[in-house]
């Protein structure tokens, strides 16, 4: 059975998806139906490097947007992705900046 995570304002949950392209972000407080931050590869990321690579520079990036607004705990929600790859760099990308989940 799935494990259920909800996010509130003082840790909140990121949730990850992957496209075959693409890894999406998203940071949400369930409680109050709020999206805090959201970014991803898509937006301005389009590098010729490997996906794995962007996936841990948008974590980097994520996790220093996270740190201006006073959010330093998440929980992580990987939305049934296997913990490796992308998934897996985004969250040792988070992880660098100080972030802790």
């Amino acid at each position: 059975m799935k494990k259920k995570t909800i996010g509130t304002l003082k840790v909140p949950r990121i949730s990850v998806f992957r496209s075959n392209k693409h890894i999406y972000v998203q940071v949400i407080d369930d409680v109050n139906h709020h999206t805090l931050l959201s970014d991803s590869s898509k937006k301005k990321y389009n590098f010729k490097i490997p996906k794995t690579q962007i996936a841990s520079k948008l974590g980097l990036i994520l996790g220093e947007k996270a740190k201006k607004i006073g959010i330093y705990n998440f929980f992580f929600d990987i939305n049934g992705y296997f913990y490796h790859g992308r998934v897996k760099a985004l969250a040792d990308g988070l992880r660098k900046t100080g972030l802790k989940f």
